[in-house]
């Protein structure tokens, strides 16, 4: 797992010793970030889900003024703040632990960008749906990034967003939602 441009380009990160975490592959990676090249320079990010950071460090990298980084899990917690260290992108960088009910909630700001990768199969896309929508998270001209299995099938409006695009990759789906 690398970083694939920007200021951090080539730089190797840590991944799990198993597979307790799934992190993005470099082709989806690189497919997602080609559809969001506009989007990326000087945006405000939310990495949920983070798991090793991996997404939320390539949009520094590629010029984000700001990720959010959240996890629940204390060894994506620690991978996240080594890979943070590694890039030295601690500047725009800041890492929140805890539930996504409990991020979600506590967040005061709004994103451009909104990354939802949560644990395939758990259902927990609708709630993120709902809770970004509640808390009115995102940016007027934001887009929300939710990644899938391709067996997942999200409807076209969840919660007042829309899907403007879905791109398959293999067995992941990428559905691009922004507001209604």
């Amino acid at each position: 797992m690398r970083i694939i441009a920007g200021d951090y380009k080539g730089r190797r990160l840590q991944s799990p010793p198993d597979y307790s975490i799934r992190p993005t592959t470099d082709k989806v990676k690189e497919a997602l970030f080609s559809i969001l090249t506009e989007k990326i320079w000087g945006s405000r990010v939310l990495d949920l889900f983070s798991g090793t950071g991996n997404l939320g460090i390539e949009a520094l990298s590629r010029g984000a003024e700001l990720c959010v980084f959240a996890d629940s899990s204390r060894e994506s917690l620690r991978l996240i703040r080594e890979n943070i260290a590694h890039c030295k992108a601690e500047k725009g960088a800041r890492v929140e632990a805890g539930d996504f009910r409990k991020v979600l909630g506590n967040q005061t700001e709004q994103f451009d960008i909104i990354l939802l990768d949560p644990p395939y199969n758990k259902d927990l896309l609708g709630d993120c749906f709902r809770l970004i929508a509640e808390n009115d998270l995102l940016s007027e001209d934001g887009v929300i990034v939710a990644e899938h299995r391709r067996e997942e099938k999200l409807e076209d409006e969840i919660c007042g967003f829309q899907k403007e695009k879905e791109r398959r990759y293999g067995i992941v789906m990428l559905s691009i939602y922004v507001k209604g």
